[in-house]
């Protein structure tokens, strides 16, 4: 029991003035009034900030957008997107696309000539529905298509002996 008795000396030894208690009150009184403003001035901080982070990414996206309007202010621009794009050509010139540059097929010679119909050996439907969807619903470039336009009109040559 000598554990309890050393802790009830110790609570008896410790004496309190006026003044601490006044001291301490005003201390437990300033951290209730306090901890809530401090609690809104941390979560006001992180609004700032979040904010200016939204701001900094929006100034970005302005300045990319200010680039591409000024690109689209040159003529030159225009033209060679009206090329790509749109497949546009100048007077004179010749452009050519290819659509599918897969070598042809092999036909059987031995297939017999007939009026009566007969099963083809594709899938003639789902390839136009895949032909269709493709064309439609694709963001490649002609370019990256494969399809290209000269650059300039080619020149033809006659024929020996020809008129």
């Amino acid at each position: 029991m000598s554990s309890g008795s050393a802790t009830g000396r110790w609570l008896r030894g410790l004496h309190f003035s006026g003044f601490s208690l006044v001291m301490m009150g005003l201390l437990i009184l300033a951290v209730v009034v306090l901890a809530p403003t401090a609690q809104s001035l941390i979560s006001q901080r992180q609004q700032i900030a979040d904010q200016q982070k939204a701001v900094d990414a929006l100034s970005g996206q302005v300045s990319d957008l200010k680039e591409q309007r000024a690109r689209w202010n040159d003529p030159s621009y225009i033209r060679a997107q009206a090329r790509d794009r749109l497949y546009y050509v100048l007077p004179g010139e010749v452009s050519y696309l290819v659509i599918d540059d897969r070598a042809p097929a092999a036909q059987t010679k031995d297939a017999p000539v007939s009026s009566k119909l007969q099963k083809t050996e594709t899938d003639w439907l789902g390839s136009l529905f895949g032909s269709f969807m493709g064309a439609g619903l694709s963001d490649a470039t002609p370019s990256q298509l494969g399809g290209t336009a000269p650059a300039s009109t080619p020149t033809p040559t006659s024929t020996p002996g020809g008129k």
